[in-house]
């Protein structure tokens, strides 16, 4: 078999469902063998746009999304958008072609070690060195790229590899569910105890709490024993803003009314907090708050960030554990001690609602689109001051009912992100909100939206003039 049949088999055996990209004629191989494969292939405008689209479609599904350039400069393109989904953890696949092996040992047209360029920004990558590797590699390269905590990986396929032929009878490796383990029963009992000693704690849910099963256990835990929770940009979601216990974001340059609840908390519970997001010299500048670390891998060692206690492990696990244990606890915390905060946020949200004949706000504008989106739709936010609005005064229903870049945050993601988005559920409401500035670094995938006729919406604030839009 062709490897590049033998590819392109292994990707349908992933499951993948679209490439988004720019092919050249290094590619060319790989494209004849996606001619009669199940997948469609997306033709961008840019590769930018193609890894931004492959970014948002991994962080919505949980599955890697695919990116695909030529050598040189295709792949040089790819960088921003792998980066980013390397830092705001969402699994993606980038391929890249390469020129002939035969002429790599030398300076050679559009030749730059591209796996090397990728190494820094992708949790694993490599190139296709024998036609007997491919379904090791494809395998391998999905596994780690969806595997807690999620991120990029990047395959090289040169254009000579490509046209040979296995010697074997080579099969794709069939993908098999990986169990995470459980949390530590002695620290379950830990957290339990400091949990007992706590009449006033506070749940910071990040980017992991979004994830998988992580939504729902956590919604019955502060439902449950009415716990407040402060979301970083990229955990909106993790529990409704309509419910009681929200307090929304956490996450600004400068102090806001969530910063109180956090300063008067006795016991923090992170649950799958990146400190990329936020540092916690912002929110621990004393360094003497009480943390329990809840996530799938060990905190980072940072002056401001010492936990009292870990739980590494599978963070639905950890969190279905700790509701089932904690039902034949004794525990009260003191009551109602948040609402005022709650309210002050919730009002000062609502003071930003526009009156007739008033010109349009960047806040105001974002009341306008809650009341009209459903709960279960999405807004995708750019980067820019914007982004800060939205974190901090969009309120969000779902998991992933808000995607903000706050990891690497790229300008440029918001439009393409919201064609990946489109594609993934067309019947779902989705509004990509940039400024001016951030769409025009990706505006020519506005062609790529109306090719594919996805329904999405696009808005665009210019803060030209205070934060008028």
């Amino acid at each position: 078999m062709k490897v590049s049949d033998l590819f392109v088999k292994c990707l349908e055996n992933e499951g993948v469902e679209y490439i988004f990209g720019v092919p050249g004629e290094e590619n060319e191989d790989l494209m004849f063998s996606l001619e009669g494969s199940s997948i469609k292939f997306v033709t961008t405008r840019q590769e930018q746009g193609a890894a931004f689209m492959a970014n948002v479609w991994g962080r919505i599904t949980g599955r890697a999304g695919v990116c695909l350039s030529t050598l040189g400069p295709g792949a040089t393109s790819l960088l921003t958008g792998v980066a980013d989904a390397q830092m705001d953890k969402a699994p993606l696949i980038a391929l890249t072609a390469q020129g002939g092996l035969w002429r790599l040992h030398h300076e050679s047209h559009q030749n730059i070690d591209i796996v090397n360029m990728f190494k820094s920004i992708t949790k694993w990558n490599t190139s296709i060195s024998s036609a007997e590797v491919v379904t090791e590699v494809i395998r391998k390269a999905f596994k780690v790229a969806e595997s807690e905590k999620p991120g990029a990986t990047h395959i090289e396929l040169s254009e000579d590899m490509a046209k040979q032929f296995t010697k074997n009878n080579l099969t794709p490796i069939p993908a098999k569910k990986v169990r995470r383990p459980s949390p530590d029963y002695k620290a379950i009992n830990h957290a339990i105890e400091l949990l007992k000693n706590a009449k006033r704690p506070l749940i910071i849910a990040g980017n992991g709490a979004i994830r998988k099963l992580a939504s729902k256990h956590l919604t019955q835990l502060v439902e449950k024993f009415n716990i407040p929770v402060a979301s970083t940009f990229m955990g909106k979601g993790a529990i409704s803003d309509r419910k009681e216990q929200s307090l929304l974001s956490i996450g600004l340059g400068f102090k806001d009314y969530v910063m109180e609840a956090v300063e008067r908390a006795d016991l923090i519970l992170t649950v799958g907090y990146d400190i990329a997001e936020y540092s916690p010299k912002k929110w621990n500048p004393t360094k003497d708050k009480k943390i329990i670390h809840i996530d799938f891998m060990p905190a980072e060692i940072y002056a401001s960030y010492g936990p009292d206690l870990e739980i590494i492990g599978d963070i639905s696990g950890t969190l279905w554990t700790l509701n089932q244990k904690l039902v034949s606890e004794k525990i009260e915390f003191e009551r109602d001690w948040y609402e005022p905060i709650r309210k002050q946020i919730l009002d000062d949200i609502k003071s930003y609602d526009l009156k007739e004949a008033d010109a349009f706000t960047i806040p105001g504008a974002l009341n306008i689109i809650f009341e009209i989106m459903d709960d279960s739709g999405l807004l995708i936010s750019d980067v820019g001051s914007h982004k800060m609005w939205i974190a901090r005064n969009y309120p969000t229903c779902v998991p992933n009912g808000c995607i903000i870049s706050n990891g690497l945050a790229s300008m440029g993601i918001s439009l393409p992100g919201a064609v990946a988005a489109s594609l993934i559920d067309p019947d779902r409401q989705v509004v990509a909100a940039m400024g001016d500035g951030g769409f025009l670094m990706n505006s020519q995938e506005l062609e790529t939206a109306k090719r594919l006729g996805v329904r999405c919406t696009f808005v665009i604030f210019n803060d030209n003039t205070d934060f008028h839009c």
